[in-house]
């Protein structure tokens, strides 16, 4: 989501005016109503303050936004192929849906042609959009904080049944049938990199990940499975430890995270990310590097698959490892945060670093 007010105002003129140089520029997520648009919708236009900005379609849908029936952003004839408003219509007719093989062959329509139409003109392939809005639609629950899914107005959503099956798949069964023993509590957390959810009972943080991390729903699922509990929209003081930490992070305040985690890996694994812990900001480190310093030198894509499975983005600063030849080599969150995250670390040290040795301590007479 777009936070930066000058170019926010600059979006609702031209959204206003409907200009057309802004096709493809900007999309608007209405929340009064939970549709997205393109600038030049013909519907009446929302106030300023129901308006919400995004760069792509992508991170409309994971904010929970369906498109708008009238402009159509995903599916406008003048754009795109009868293929890809046949897909889109189909998402919308049954958003919860995972798609499959059989489901493409069904409507008669070839699966890598599908893939490739929606990657030229989206960004993403179809299953990456289908998957940001099943996912939106369980996110939605958590964005808005209620603790009952039963309580979630379908606003904008054909099917109210269909928004507790997507949430139910992803989260685990709804709260109307579970144990207080078995619940964990998950939360939206918007920086400055883009939305993150972060889930943890009322003593750790379980999870914490950026909400278009591909593998979250796995991620989410294997969580569920472990601990035998389901999740449900809530605020925990871990959730309110992180935010506030992930808040002074970004402000280049923080250093270290004191928010108390919990573990879910493999005793190699958690060494791994012991070892990561150690990493300083601003520093970083190959594989192989952490497989010498385990004692464990031929261990390093080991180390690289520990490394993927860390569940905490950010606070395990998986981050900080690159490749031995200086790449920056992979990262769930995607490499253009990974690149942003090491060079925000890099100049906060940097600061850190002057302000120390520009400090003149006072004298003192014996």
């Amino acid at each position: 989501m777009i936070h930066n007010e000058k170019r926010k105002a600059e979006y609702y003129k031209a959204l206003i005016e409907k200009s057309p140089d802004y096709e493809g520029i900007f999309y608007v997520g209405v929340t009064s109503t939970g549709v997205f648009c393109r600038p030049t919708c013909p519907a009446r236009k929302p106030k300023y303050e129901n308006c919400e900005f995004y760069e792509n379609a992508q991170q409309a849908l994971l904010a929970s936004f369906r498109p708008c029936q009238r402009c159509r952003p995903l599916s406008h004839p003048n754009q795109v192929s009868d293929l890809v408003r046949l897909l889109v219509e189909a998402v919308e007719h049954n958003p919860e849906k995972r798609w499959k093989g059989q489901d493409f062959r069904a409507l008669s329509i070839d699966e890598s042609t599908a893939r490739r139409q929606f990657k030229k003109r989206f960004g993403m392939t179809f299953v990456e959009y289908a998957r940001a809005r099943r996912m939106g639609l369980a996110l939605k629950s958590i964005r808005s904080g209620e603790k009952i899914i039963h309580t979630q107005l379908a606003s904008g959503y054909d099917s109210s049944s269909g928004f507790r099956d997507a949430f139910s798949r992803i989260m685990g069964a709804p709260p109307t049938r579970l144990d207080d023993n078995c619940i964990l509590k998950a939360a939206w957390l918007d920086t400055r990199l883009g939305p993150m959810v972060a889930i943890a009972d009322e003593n750790k943080l379980y999870l914490l990940e950026f909400v278009d991390r591909r593998g979250l729903e796995r991620e989410v699922e294997r969580l569920r499975k472990r601990m035998n509990a389901a999740i449900i929209p809530g605020d925990t003081k871990p959730i309110q430890s992180i935010e506030r930490e992930l808040a002074q992070y970004f402000e280049s305040i923080l250093v270290e995270f004191k928010t108390p985690l919990y573990l879910m890996g493999s005793s190699f694994q958690q060494s791994v990310w012991e070892q990561l812990r150690k990493i300083s900001p601003g520093e970083t480190r190959s594989y192989a590097d952490i497989a010498a310093a385990l004692g464990k030198p031929t261990a390093f894509r080991a180390v690289a698959q520990a490394n993927g499975a860390n569940q905490l983005a950010i606070v395990i600063p998986c981050h900080r490892v690159i490749n031995s030849d200086g790449g920056l080599g992979g990262y769930g969150g995607g490499i253009v945060r990974k690149e942003w995250l090491l060079n925000h670390e890099k100049h906060a040290q940097a600061i850190a670093t002057e302000s120390r040795s520009s400090y003149n301590p006072p004298f003192h007479l014996k």
